[in-house]
């Protein structure tokens, strides 16, 4: 990711997280953000051999001080993990945490010996992993219809798909879009600002519920509103969050999530492993984004797709550019992405037909696509960004308005897509299991495009309609 799109992500989420400083890592080279001054670890024995370890790693070693080391959280949880405080997080700047480097330093030989990890960063898991110019909405009308489009079927609740949207809430009137009209779930917390102004990511989960609907009518949607702060949550809060949606409305048949991070590692997320431990052991189904890094990476939860266990738990979805042709170049890629669903420019409500709401949108210097592609993907757009930090503005805000409808792109919007494919293929087949219903979709999947020049699975639905790519001296 350019540096300067990483300085605009975290200007953006920072501000969504004011009581928790964050720091860029590793050692500022953007690939992900986490909470400053704080590690985490199992809870029980192995959070206090940590708590010994680096205290004694930090009395050794000048510039650390042992003082701060100190339990920050409950010492359990149904997370299984607890916040462990190795530094005054107010100190120094985001560029960089020389004590949660000295805390992971401290613990490597005894990890060496364990085979295992034992400490971790506090990452910030989110739906805004970069800052590319097209990640942000822009209104379609009525009369060009969503696409995908609602496919033929009636609602059952009898035998209808149980699906949990992990996301940012429900826009408090999308029961007036006729597809979401059964649709339950949180209200999208603060839609608007005190100008009236939709906020960064609100409608997001609207959204998504929308995709799922119009791929597969048959299904019952719950939207939780986990990701309310700008699409963001810290790693040591997602793992009870996850808890507390499946305790709330039961473990669904396919759950979506579109947010993640990655780590640097091979290993998944300390925080949500005691989740994904219980998941494995359900018949549930994780659908997840594989993030919009343009990286082969492993990004979490997702990347779980390639663990030893978890073949069948999860599947990990890249994003198809518009035409259905080769990935959308900022989709995340590599062996762990197990197939791939259209991700740019879909078209669907992010908002109901009641309210129409305003947003703003910030004129920028980027007019390239970052990952040097020469197609107008969705880096050229449009040519504009949601409201970011004020570096590289160019020009007055834009105020659009937004009456129902929305055009969107990124692995965000792949991920319903797939999850309405695995949901619509129960209903067709009458198929109760969830994970099986995943082999047989991509046992008989027929479709397939070229993603880095690697063959991959493309599920896509029917009622789909690719968008024509525009050579470059076409671009708007």
């Amino acid at each position: 990711m350019a540096p300067q799109r990483f300085r605009e992500q975290f200007t953006q989420i920072q501000r969504s997280m004011p009581d928790v400083p964050l720091a860029v890592g590793p050692d500022d080279a953007g690939e992900f953000l986490y909470e400053k001054g704080v590690v985490l670890a199992r809870d029980g024995e192995e959070a206090r051999v940590v708590e010994d370890t680096v205290r004694r790693h930090f009395t050794t070693f000048a510039g650390l001080t042992p003082e701060q080391v100190r339990r920050a959280g409950p010492e359990t949880n149904r997370s299984g993990i607890t916040r462990i405080r190795v530094a005054d997080p107010g100190q120094g700047d985001g560029s960089g945490d020389p004590a949660v480097a000295g805390a992971l330093r401290a613990l490597s030989a005894a990890e060496g010996r364990t085979g295992r990890r034992l400490v971790s960063r506090n990452h910030v898991v989110s739906i805004a992993v970069n800052a590319c110019p097209g990640d942000e909405p822009v209104p379609a009308s009525r009369a060009a219809g969503p696409n995908p489009a609602a496919a033929e079927g009636v609602h059952d609740p009898g035998s209808a798909v149980a699906v949990l949207v992990i996301d940012t809430g429900l826009m408090r009137d999308h029961r007036s879009y006729p597809p979401l009209a059964h649709t339950r779930g949180d209200a999208q917390v603060a839609e608007c600002d005190g100008d009236g102004v939709l906020q960064q990511y609100c409608g997001h989960g609207t959204f998504i519920a929308g995709l799922v609907a119009a791929v597969a009518p048959n299904t019952d949607i719950t939207v939780r509103g986990t990701l309310n702060d700008a699409g963001a949550v810290l790693e040591s809060e997602f793992g009870e969050k996850l808890f507390e949606a499946v305790d709330r409305d039961g473990w669904p048949d396919v759950i979506s999530l579109s947010a993640g991070t990655s780590n640097g590692r091979t290993d998944g997320l300390l925080g949500v492993d005691a989740f994904m431990r219980e998941l494995r052991d359900r018949h549930t189904l994780l659908v997840a984004a594989a993030g919009n890094n343009g990286s082969a990476t492993p990004f979490w939860p997702a990347a779980y797709a390639d663990l030893p266990g978890y073949e069948n738990a999860v599947l990990s979805v890249g994003a198809l550019r518009a035409d259905g042709e080769s990935g959308a170049c900022f989709s995340n890629h590599g062996g762990w992405v197990k197939a791939y669903a259209p991700g740019e420019r879909l078209t669907g409500a992010l908002t109901g037909f009641e309210t129409p709401v305003p947003y703003v949108y910030q004129h920028s210097t980027y007019d390239a696509c970052r990952y040097g592609f020469t197609y107008p993907c969705t880096c050229h757009h449009p040519r504009h960004t949601g409201v970011l930090s004020e570096d590289g503005v160019s020009a007055k805000p834009d105020q659009v308005m937004f009456e129902g409808l929305a055009q969107w792109s990124g692995t965000s919007f792949a991920t319903p897509v797939a999850v309405g494919m695995v949901a619509a293929h129960m209903t067709a087949r009458a198929e109760t299991d969830p994970r099986e219903a995943r082999r047989q979709l991509l046992r008989a999947n027929t479709e397939f495009a070229e993603v880095r020049g690697a063959h991959v699975p493309a599920l896509l639905p029917p009622t789909w309609r690719p968008v024509r790519v525009s050579p470059p001296s076409a671009r708007a």
